[in-house]
């Protein structure tokens, strides 16, 4: 074999070899920082006036738990409360919104969970004030008090709702 074949063989060798390592520093670049987070605080206060503006509008018996003056009904729930997992003490407060939980990173609640889908389940109020949890198909199932979701359920104030590792519950 001629010198100049040698020489174009390892270069050809050492780019393909210098490609193979930029792909694989993409992809791993790609599992950590691939997925784009949003301020959900910048976007509530956004959507705050207009759903202010809309509940004001709305009649009373479409505002969910709220009666007329505006102020919630005594002993309904306030907040969604993580009480067990990854997320431990974070609050949701309850302003008659469906609040969505899962992997997905435009879910209300993103749960870092293995036993979580990407949209896992919802939580929405009816129009009487309670708050109802729907389990959306997921593959590991969601529990209230220990008992498998197969329709949508009424909450109880304090009841536990398992997802994987993370338990959540409705509180004053």
């Amino acid at each position: 074999m001629s010198e100049l074949t040698l020489t174009v063989m390892r270069l050809g060798f050492l780019a393909v070899l210098w490609l193979f390592v930029i792909v694989a520093v993409q992809v791993i670049r790609s599992d950590l920082f691939g997925t784009r987070v949003t301020q959900r605080g910048s976007r509530r206060q956004e959507a705050r006036p207009q759903q202010n503006a809309r509940q004001a509008a709305a009649p009373p018996q479409q505002r969910g738990q709220q009666n007329a003056g505006g102020r919630q009904r005594r002993g309904a729930p306030t907040k969604l409360v993580v009480s067990e997992g990854t997320l431990t003490g974070t609050t949701v407060a309850l302003q008659g919104q469906t609040i969505t939980l899962g992997r997905a990173h435009d879910s209300t609640i993103v749960l870092d969970d293995d036993y979580a889908s990407s949209r896992h389940a919802r939580i929405y109020p009816d129009r009487d004030g309670q708050w109802i949890v729907e389990d959306l198909g997921s593959t590991n199932g969601t529990y209230l008090d220990r008992a498998r979701l197969t329709t949508a359920t009424p909450i109880p104030l304090g009841a536990p709702i398992r997802i994987g590792k993370t338990v959540i519950e409705l509180r004053k």
